[in-house]
């Protein structure tokens, strides 16, 4: 049938050529010749550039004993182990039920579990960028380097609503860091790197193209993720994901698995540009603060906008949030808006039931920002200062913090300073109720040498901020760093009382 069909076309086609020739010339067709691709030969290259800069998450907690009512040791867990369904009163039966509920020697030492995730180095100081289920629940966490250096880490801050969490560790020298790119740039097609450790392989390179954008998969409350079909796996998780400049566009937090959970092509990654903002205030606060407005919405349906004739300026059916419940202590019932209001735009960003979450979290507390409101046939602009969320932020264990150092050695301020003990006031003849730290060593040609810091100095202050102990001040003078400053302002205490001492950085 085929061949005959396929036959009959060509006799059909070469009467019709014949009959065309008869009449008039045939124009050739112009050739199309398709726009070179740029296909890059190799990766290598930028592999290798950005291998260091990907680190190993490694944590360990111990297992909480079981509860009464709970199936098993690790019931409180979504991936403990199932009991396999068996009739009552069989052998089987009896035998899980018994090995399910043992419980263990009462001097036995307490179970651990260890987890295994990724991250990435964005301060050369120490900072380090991961997922939050990576590290939750952990009571130490171990940052492994891609040359194998280990190093505990501290949990600075995470958020469990986005997935991130922010990792400082205390290296000797400056750690290869690579910086977050604009997110909103990558387009679907872009080629994409994801590096990480899938089931402990550390420094493991997959590519990829960014397959889609603004993915709701409802993971959370603000799904946006990046869709890539870079290879990502159990352990990828916390990882970057690159674009061909070398810049953190995503960080790879979820999968759509096979049976066994493995990749099989969809992944999921938080853009960078969501990310970046929950990343600076977990490092400057620990946790995060969201804006509020106090309202309950809801997405505006095709059917919603026909029967609200409301429209859009292109006159198709209008896009909105639409607001279903005001909380009359909010924001938005002092800035007047109703059930029924739809909210088209918030500051510059139009919005949807779906992107507004995300949109106003984004935002903090006190900001005030003007909405567009389409009210009964008319777009009003409402003015809007927003609350504070009333969700309780995440906040960093602190039982996975490090003991404080005796010592912090600063050197791009060119000092070290020390913990004041009982024999630094004897030796430096300080008063008992002496607050800050002790300027214990000071290089010579430094900076702070230059501003006539000595050794037996104290330093009260970093700028507004008291301290008294070396780790505090080592954070404020790193903060100071990372909001790209020049130098940093010290209170400094000598023979001649207090003194402000603004000490550059080297290199400025």
């Amino acid at each position: 049938m085929t061949r005959f069909t396929a036959s009959l076309a060509i006799s059909i086609g070469l009467m019709a050529s014949s009959a065309l020739a008869q009449t008039a010339p045939v124009a050739p067709s112009p050739v199309v010749t398709p726009a070179p691709r740029s296909v890059p030969s190799s990766f290598a290259d930028l592999a290798d550039r950005l291998l260091p800069s990907v680190v190993n998450v490694s944590t360990s907690a111990v297992l909480k004993p079981r509860k009464d009512g709970d199936s098993g040791p690790d019931a409180s867990s979504p991936d403990g182990p199932q009991v396999p369904e068996f009739p009552p009163g069989s052998p089987l039966q009896k035998f899980f039920h018994d090995y399910m509920n043992h419980k263990p020697a009462p001097n036995r030492p307490p179970r651990r579990m260890q987890a295994l995730g990724s991250g990435f180095i964005l301060d050369p100081a120490g900072i380090i960028v991961t997922n939050n289920h990576v590290i939750e629940g952990a009571d130490q966490v171990t940052v492994t380097l891609h040359d194998g250096t280990e190093m505990p880490a501290r949990i600075v801050g995470r958020d469990s609503k986005v997935d991130l969490a922010v990792l400082e560790v205390k290296p000797k020298h400056p750690l290869p860091a690579v910086p977050l790119g604009h997110s909103d740039k990558a387009r679907v097609g872009d080629w994409v790197l994801a590096i990480g450790n899938p089931f402990g392989l550390n420094g493991t390179v997959t590519a990829g193209i960014v397959s889609s954008r603004g993915r709701n998969v409802e993971h959370g409350l603000y799904d946006d993720f990046i869709q890539t079909d870079a290879a990502i796996n159990r352990g990828n998780s916390g990882g970057p994901l690159f674009n061909l400049s070398g810049e953190v566009i995503g960080i790879n937090t979820l999968i759509y698995g096979g049976s066994g959970g493995d990749s099989i092509g969809i992944g999921f990654a938080i853009p960078a540009d969501d990310a970046r903002g929950i990343i600076d205030q977990l490092r400057r606060t620990g946790h995060v603060s969201r804006g509020w407005l106090g309202l309950k919405f809801q997405d505006v349906t095709n059917d919603i906008a026909e029967d609200l004739d409301f429209h859009g300026p292109d006159g198709l059916n209008g896009k909105g949030s639409m607001v279903s419940e005001v909380d009359p202590k909010g924001p938005a019932a002092t800035a007047g808006l109703q059930v029924g209001d739809i909210i088209t735009r918030v500051g510059n960003q139009d919005v949807t039931g779906q992107t507004m979450p995300r949109i106003i979290a984004s935002i903090l507390p006190g900001t005030k920002v003007d909405l567009n409101v389409w009210r009964k046939g008319k777009m009003l602009p409402l003015p809007i200062t927003l609350g504070q969320s009333p969700d309780a932020p995440d906040m960093p264990p602190s039982d996975t913090h490090q003991p404080e150092h005796r010592h912090q050695t600063l050197g791009d301020l060119g000092l070290t300073v020390s913990a004041i003990d009982a024999d630094a006031r004897t030796q430096y003849a300080l008063s008992d109720d002496q607050r800050g730290v002790l300027v214990s060593r000071v290089e010579s040609t430094s900076r702070a040498a230059e501003r006539g810091i000595v050794e037996g100095n104290v330093i009260t202050q970093v700028g507004q901020d008291q301290i008294d102990t070396p780790d505090a001040f080592a954070k404020l003078v790193q903060q100071a760093q990372a909001q790209k400053k020049h130098e940093v302002l010290l209170l400094v205490q000598d023979d001649d009382g207090l003194r402000w001492v603004p000490v550059p950085f080297a290199g400025n």
